[in-house]
């Protein structure tokens, strides 16, 4: 099974922390939706939120829709 070379704990301290601006989901290759998580502020609040779940569950993907596991 391939896995995401992207770091998990590095995922989930930029949602953590700059999720709000949707810097985790620029690290994880999804430009579009790291701006509109930018100009929405995390989508609202709620997909801030959202995201940091799956990613602490470790259902977090990459652009290439590989797994970032912890």
């Amino acid at each position: 099974i391939d896995m995401s070379q992207k770091s998990w704990l590095v995922d989930m301290l930029l949602c953590l922390f700059l999720g709000y601006l949707g810097v985790h989901r620029f690290y994880e290759g999804k430009v579009v939706s790291g701006i509109i998580w930018l100009l929405t502020g995390g989508f609202f609040g709620i997909g801030y939120v959202i995201d940091f779940i799956i990613i602490l569950c470790g259902g977090a993907t990459d652009s290439d829709g590989l797994k970032i596991k912890p």
